[in-house]
């Protein structure tokens, strides 16, 4: 297939990379976001974030098509007319279905229900249908021909222009947000009066100072950051080491802040992202991530943790106990089912680990949804009555007080992830991870490693579900499902496996864009398998992930993969996960070297 695409003119190949590239416009189209957002502008009434999201389809393709097809020898107006041609592609295709379903009149309501009246208006902009599609057939052209130049531009250019057009497009899809958050105080809403129209649509300032300012930003970062960066690695160590904890103090900062910023609905957002992401994810990281252990049925534990709390601090079911009392029980509870759930567990591997830890979670649901556990557990209906965690006589019932909680306990799981990683038991997890029967011929007791996985990602769980518990003063089996587990997986994985910086970035990712885009109804799931395609075909080792594993993803060595010569490459920065790796091959073979001398003496 490879030799067959090798074959084919360039041409050929920027048509069938705009073809290619049309079926996400297609699939935008007919899945009825572009219709969903027409009434949501970009720049005053002139233009709406639906055709946005088709101009940034044929932006793509022909920059892809200009990265696929450059070859040395072709000048820069080649490349800019190899991605005009794919963005001609999209516009004719988007061009074809106008056609087909008004001037043809064919009805494909009866198969698309999203190919409506409203959706042909917008792709002809209002005007008629042959103007509509000679206006597609253009603008696919221009776009295309605009994401070719953006290939072959200087990267700090491109990457400045890259960031303001995404700052824009943000500032479109989250209006309600960004107006929730100017209108707080009276400086700020003038200030939001001046930026954007009453509909929500960015002024012409406003739109030219959303792209200009963050696009100067990236530029005058992108050039200084080099020299930033020597600066810093020449830095003695103790001082390095004060630069980070001043950048910790000023994170910390910014995150206590966050409710008196943003309010209740993105402290709301944060509050979930923190603990049915980051906290989830960093329990089930130290069992698939260190360990190597695939576990899907983490949300067991997470329900134990929830109903034990919900057991013992309940007027519904008799308990009595504060939430401060009650949480080491839920904790011990969910380590004792993580230890039950290891030892029956402990040979398999792979598919089979996964399955049985599945039915494991599975079991927890049905258990507590059964009519024989019902005088216990109350079935279906949960038990209700939750109290609310109590700090110092403030009582943490909203989402801006339960917030400070959260980021205490995340700060506290963060600092365990991180200790147990590069602990002498973290390094005997990722030795199980890598091969189990070296690790075993190595002195490592699986036994006792597996199950200290186990027990310590199953209690993270039970803090989560305990506190997701006297979060929502409610608990009903109903929400202890698959999915929980499933993303928390997701997230560990688009994040970085075994990476703990990684999953946090997994849960804004995952759990924090699907709370923003909350309004946008079904699509926000739409972006969330978009986003998940998307990293796997570009970012397969995650957005951070751990320098094992990038260096397995991402490089090779040249003594084991020969290349043909050429120029000698530039020297690289120092600290740099290359120079890094170098660097220790080089001490590799000097090693080899001094114990093959003293063998021969």
């Amino acid at each position: 297939m490879r030799q067959r695409a090798q074959g084919k003119s360039p041409l050929r190949r920027a048509i069938d990379v705009g073809l290619i590239g049309s079926i996400p416009a297609l699939l935008l189209a007919l899945v009825g976001m572009v219709d969903a957002f027409s009434n949501r502008y970009l720049l005053e009434e002139s233009v709406s974030t639906g055709q946005v999201m088709l101009a940034v389809v044929a932006l793509i393709v022909g920059y892809l098509a200009a990265r696929r097809i450059s070859l040395p020898a072709q000048t820069v107006a080649t490349k800019i007319g190899y991605g005009a041609v794919a963005g001609l592609m999209v516009g004719l295709v988007l061009a074809l279905l106008l056609f087909i379903g008004e001037v043809v009149g064919i009805n494909l309501r009866k198969v698309l229900v999203n190919a409506s009246p409203a959706l042909y208006e917008i792709l002809a902009f209002n005007q008629a249908p042959a103007v509509g599609m000679l206006l597609l057939a253009l603008m696919g052209t221009l776009l295309g021909a605009l994401g070719g130049a953006l290939f072959v531009m200087p990267a700090r250019l491109r990457s400045a222009i890259i960031t303001g057009i995404t700052v824009i497009i943000l500032l479109a899809l989250l209006r309600d947000i960004v107006k929730l958050v100017f209108q707080q105080y009276e400086p700020t809403t003038a200030l939001y009066r001046f930026l954007f129209t009453p509909n929500g649509g960015l002024t012409k300032i406003g739109l030219l100072l959303a792209f200009l300012l963050p696009a100067a930003a990236d530029y005058v970062w992108s050039a200084g950051r080099p020299t930033l960066d020597r600066r810093y690695h020449a830095l003695p160590d103790g001082t390095q080491k004060s630069v980070r904890w001043v950048g910790l103090a000023v994170a910390f900062i910014l995150l206590l802040l966050f409710p008196t910023i943003f309010g209740r609905f993105p402290s709301e957002a944060m509050n979930n992202v923190i603990l049915l992401g980051i906290m989830m994810g960093l329990g089930l990281n130290i069992v698939v991530g260190f360990a190597g252990m695939l576990d899907l049925g983490y949300v067991g534990f997470f329900a134990i943790g929830a109903y034990t709390m919900a057991l013992l601090t309940s007027p519904q079911v008799g308990g009595g106990m504060n939430f401060w009392t009650a949480l080491p029980f839920s904790l011990l509870a969910s380590m004792i089912a993580g230890i039950i759930l290891g030892i029956p567990v402990l040979k398999m591997r792979g598919d089979y680990l996964a399955i049985v830890t599945l039915g494991f979670g599975e079991i927890i649901r049905v258990l507590v949804l059964s009519d024989a556990l019902r005088p216990w557990f109350y079935g279906a209906p949960g038990i209700t009555g939750v109290p609310a965690p109590n700090v110092g006589g403030m009582l943490l019932n909203n989402p801006e007080t339960l917030y400070y909680l959260l980021i205490a306990v995340m700060g506290l799981t963060l600092f365990i992830s991180l200790r147990l990683r590069d602990s002498r038991l973290g390094r005997a997890w990722m030795a199980v991870r890598e091969d189990e029967d070296v690790a075993e011929a190595m002195g490592i007791n699986l036994v006792v490693t597996k199950l200290m996985a186990f027990a310590t990602g199953a209690t993270m769980a039970g803090l989560g579900g305990a506190i997701f518990a006297a979060k929502l003063g409610s608990i009903v089996p109903q929400t202890f499902n698959l999915l929980i587990s499933v993303n928390a997986l997701a997230v560990i994985i688009i994040g970085g496996m075994g990476s703990v910086p990684g999953v946090v970035v997994g849960a804004l990712l995952l759990i924090g864009l699907p709370e923003v885009l909350r309004e946008f109804a079904e699509y926000r799931l739409w972006v969330y398998g978009a986003l998940l395609v998307a990293m796997m075909l570009f970012k397969p080792e995650g957005f951070w992930p751990d320098e094992g594993h990038r260096r397995e993803l991402t490089e090779h060595d040249p003594e084991e993969t020969p290349q043909a010569p050429g120029p000698a490459d530039p020297p690289l920065p120092p600290g740099t996960v290359r120079d890094r790796a170098a660097v220790a091959r080089a001490d590799i073979r000097a090693t080899h070297t001094e114990d093959e001398a003293g063998l021969d003496e």
